[in-house]
């Protein structure tokens, strides 16, 4: 298997920009220590600060599967349900 990338966009609810920030800065050092985990990296939006977006990098789609069945992204779903208004997750072939 190839490599993969990931871009994940979560909009915050007007209000809770904060609490989502803080949640997502809060995954980042366990989803780098996730198994196949090249690269995850969390940007802001400088012209829509509700907007946050990640970009990252993993060995294979198996390795972003354990990711994305990991307790603390678990957890991190259920702690920001109320948080979020909209969330995208596109993954990523490289082909040039």
């Amino acid at each position: 298997m190839s490599e993969i990338a990931v871009v994940a966009i979560s909009i915050a609810k007007p209000g809770y920009e904060e609490q989502l920030r803080a949640a997502l800065e809060g995954i980042v050092a366990p989803s780098r220590a996730d198994r196949g985990a090249l690269q995850y990296d969390l940007h802001r939006d400088l012209r829509e600060p509700r907007r946050f977006v990640f970009y990252e990098r993993w060995e294979s789609e198996d390795a972003l599967a354990g990711h994305a069945q990991s307790a603390h992204i678990a957890a991190y779903r259920q702690a920001v349900a109320d948080w979020i208004e909209h969330s995208e997750i596109r993954v990523l072939r490289k082909i040039a």
